[in-house]
């Protein structure tokens, strides 16, 4: 199935995200800033919170083979288990980028938000 498309203000988080945090797996897992990333979709393309729970992710970190070689990290794609078990669990990461987005002085999204309210049993 076709995913939704973002709204205006979901890709905004994204880039905000790609801007401010980089690629989330560099910075907490290595210490390094790396803004050329792409968004991971945590819980699937489909749900109506989709475009909100992402993840900033460098092609190495993102999917497999994509990296430069000799890459030292782990891609959520498609070993989520080894990547969680490296980087930790991904709803831990969102609330990461999230803390971080606002310790720089940006809003966080209200979509976002609902999410650290309640979050949903992700996949």
């Amino acid at each position: 199935m076709k995913g939704r498309n973002p709204t205006a203000e979901q890709k905004l988080w994204h880039d905000l995200l790609a801007r401010v945090v980089g690629c989330a797996a560099c910075r907490f897992g290595h210490n390094v800033f790396n803004d050329h990333c792409s968004i991971h979709h945590v819980d699937g393309r489909t749900k109506p919170h989709a475009h909100w729970y992402v993840l900033p992710l460098c092609a190495g970190h993102h999917q497999e083979g994509t990296g430069p070689v000799g890459f030292p990290g782990v891609a959520v794609h498609p070993f989520k288990v080894r990547f969680e078990e490296r980087y930790g669990p991904q709803a831990d990461l969102l609330a990461r980028c999230a803390r971080l987005v606002a310790e720089e002085g940006h809003d966080v999204p209200a979509g976002f938000l609902a999410w650290l309210d309640g979050p949903e049993v992700m996949a």
